[in-house]
């Protein structure tokens, strides 16, 4: 996410509320929208590989509601619910929503329900910056928060890091260390000279690539995608041998 921006995704199982709430992200500067679903069963399915900053979310839908969808999600990202019906109100705010928005939508109150989002992500962000410690620019370690506690990383033993909504995940030989904090906090705090970002969600060690197949590094058996933004810069990184 950059600093101002938020990926949005939309998830209303009617057509023309989607384009409503499209509509409404097109004008909002702050807001990007990273796709839409009508079928919430689908949606909780891309949510699960794809994080987004932001989830404009129907709660009344067949098969899967709004709020049992929501509920699916082990990291949930930022979440503004609308609804047809005011009844969800106490429920919606027991999930610990951005905020509920009645149909129809005005883009006055959609851009107040935006604001208030963006303002939690950003204040989000900052205290994510913190759980990775700054050490000397040639360390070999850095420290990061786990369940407030400071561990010890150092740089040789990780793998790889993966985005998982407000969460990354430090991968190493002996453990995954969940650690709530931005792929741009790590590629600041993660020296450039050993790590590489190969797609939105994940930074690898380079020196534990083994291999490059089909639009994916191999990192010790692992296939990790590499997105079309960052390809170029792997592939001139590996050309350097």
């Amino acid at each position: 996410m950059a600093a101002s921006t938020l990926r949005c995704l939309v998830v209303d199982d009617d057509p023309l509320s989607v384009q409503v709430v499209l509509n409404c992200i097109a004008n909002t500067p702050f807001l990007t929208a990273a796709g839409s679903f009508t079928n919430p069963v689908e949606a909780a399915e891309h949510l699960r590989t794809n994080p987004v900053d932001l989830l404009f979310l129907d709660v009344e839908m067949p098969v899967l509601s709004g709020l049992d969808l929501l509920r699916t999600l082990q990291h949930p990202p930022l979440v503004v619910l609308i609804t047809s019906s005011k009844d969800y109100a106490v429920e919606a705010f027991e999930q610990a929503v951005v905020d509920y928005l009645v149909k129809p939508v005005s883009y006055p109150r959609f851009l107040q329900a935006s604001q208030k989002a963006l303002e939690m992500a950003e204040r989000a962000a900052a205290t994510a910056s913190e759980a990775i410690e700054t050490v000397a620019p040639d360390a070999d370690y850095t420290f990061v928060k786990v369940d407030n506690k400071l561990v010890r990383v150092n740089f040789d033993d990780v793998r790889y890091v993966e985005a998982l909504g407000d969460y990354v995940h430090v991968v190493t030989g002996q453990s995954k260390l969940i650690v709530y904090s931005t792929m741009k906090a790590v590629e600041e705090k993660f020296p450039a000279s050993r790590f590489v970002r190969v797609h939105r969600s994940f930074i690898v060690n380079f020196n534990r690539i083994q291999a490059l197949e089909d639009n994916a590094v191999i990192v010790e058996g692992k296939h990790i995608p590499v997105g079309q933004t960052y390809l170029r810069e792997v592939m001139q990184r590996l050309n350097k041998f």
